[in-house]
């Protein structure tokens, strides 16, 4: 099932600018709660250069369909 769509631009534009990642700590925190929502039961978590050159976090959960796998990275989708 689809659950990413993308934001309007009234909504994104109302969006506070100093919303970006200021921490690597913020990152993971956010994909954690990922995978706690996708129903994950593990979920590893692989840090490189303290988050500077990668993360990445593993898990069990559902997963995404294809179209939601494409529009996780665009500029202001949610779900």
């Amino acid at each position: 099932m689809d659950i990413i769509h993308l934001l309007p631009d009234s909504v994104a534009n109302q969006i506070a600018a100093g919303e970006v990642v200021q921490r690597p700590s913020s990152v993971i925190k956010e994909l954690m709660e990922n995978a706690v929502d996708a129903g994950a039961s593990r979920i590893d978590v692989v840090i490189t250069d303290a988050g500077r050159t990668s993360i990445q976090v593993i898990d069990d959960g559902k997963g995404m369909s294809p179209t939601d796998a494409r529009l996780a990275f665009e500029r202001h989708a949610t779900s």
